[in-house]
């Protein structure tokens, strides 16, 4: 099985304190932002650029040591880039520009394998056209054909589809998630959209200055960030400042005036402890004005509605509870009308207990804006 193993580090001129790994046939989406080290980690398992220190190990195979200084060249590294800007070669046609990493073949063969990958990427009668004469998703098919002809052991993608449309990318997005099904090697794509990481990826690691924060599933990832800061840079809002409390000998999470029930996570924290504590915006639930919830461990409270925006099918909701913090959740749209939802209006919810996500406190960061 081949994995690869990234562990990088060092002080500058990039900060760099990176450790991840990708399996055989899993898609690493890098997410983070500008700045935050993404290309040049691609770069560096490309062999395009050298950190300070760590390792870089595809399978049994060190590709880069830093301890010992030593780093297999980019020519001797089987990996296939994808750029953003496609980097096809402008005066040669789609065909050769997928030939160029086979010209160690006879000539025959050459075309034959070019016109294969040609044909994989859904290209196929375009091979004689120059890149200037192809749509920027048929250059970007192109750019990944190219990529693949290597036949690589490990496929680097850098914000490969942030410069085609909307709709191009979505049709982009799902041939690459086709095309995954023929080739079981790693693949880590580097990309600014958190939708696109969700999607496409296995796993996707959180990056900060340099610095891996976090790795899972995308699943577990949007549930249970590691820290604040993670969930602040996964665009998540319900981030909370409570306390651990006991009544009658029963471990709670107090929350301004609210004592809330919590599923799992409160053991691992001291009683009178500062936490903070985050709740998917999926797990509340609105209570219906004809039919309140009386359901068990749904922590009920009351809120103002303070913000209703609709967007197509689903409303955007900002509750301000009686303490002053904020809950955000969505709603489909003809919901949000048939509960008459308007800035003023009072209305109960629940903040259901399994949902609840505990955290060390880092006050700083869990301010609710």
């Amino acid at each position: 099985m081949t994995d690869l193993k990234v562990c990088l580090a060092q002080d500058g001129p990039i900060p760099l304190a990176a450790d991840f790994t990708c399996r055989r046939g899993e898609l690493l989406a890098l997410v983070g932002p500008s700045g935050s080290g993404k290309t040049t980690l691609l770069r560096s398992i490309a062999g395009l650029y050298q950190p300070a220190e760590g390792h870089i190990v595809c399978g049994e195979t060190s590709w880069f040591d830093g301890k010992s200084k030593y780093s297999l060249s980019p020519q001797k590294r089987r990996v296939g880039i994808v750029f953003q800007d496609y980097a096809l070669f402008p005066h040669l046609t789609a065909l050769e520009n997928i030939a160029l990493p086979l010209r160690h073949l006879p000539k025959p063969t050459q075309r034959d394998r070019a016109e294969q990958w040609l044909s994989s990427v859904r290209l196929e009668g375009l091979g004689q056209r120059y890149p200037h004469a192809l749509s920027g998703g048929q250059r970007q098919r192109v750019a990944l054909a190219r990529a693949l002809a290597r036949e690589p052991e490990v496929l680097l993608l850098d914000e490969p589809f942030s410069a085609v449309d909307q709709v191009t990318r979505r049709r982009l997005q799902r041939e690459l998630a086709l095309l995954r099904q023929q080739i079981a090697i790693p693949i880590v794509l580097v990309t600014h959209d958190l939708d696109e990481a969700t999607a496409l990826a296995d796993q996707i690691c959180v990056l900060h200055g340099g610095e891996s924060l976090q790795q899972d599933t995308p699943d577990r990832l949007f549930r249970q960030p590691a820290t604040p800061a993670v969930a602040r840079l996964l665009d998540r809002h319900n981030l909370f400042n409570a306390n651990v409390v006991t009544v009658d000998g029963q471990r709670y999470l107090q929350w301004g005036r609210f004592s809330l029930e919590v599923t799992e996570g409160l053991a691992r924290f001291a009683v009178g402890e500062a936490v903070t504590w985050y709740l998917p915006p999926s797990d509340i639930v609105l209570h219906r004005r004809d039919r309140p919830s009386r359901g068990e461990r749904e922590n009920p409270i009351p809120a103002m509605v303070s913000e209703v925006v609709a967007l197509g099918g689903i409303t955007l909701v900002t509750l301000r509870v009686a303490h002053g913090d904020m809950l955000r959740f969505d709603i489909a749209t003809h919901a949000a009308r048939r509960n008459h939802l308007a800035p003023g209006a009072m209305v109960n919810v629940s903040l259901l207990a399994a949902g609840i996500h505990i955290m060390p406190g880092t006050h700083d960061l869990a301010r609710s804006d």
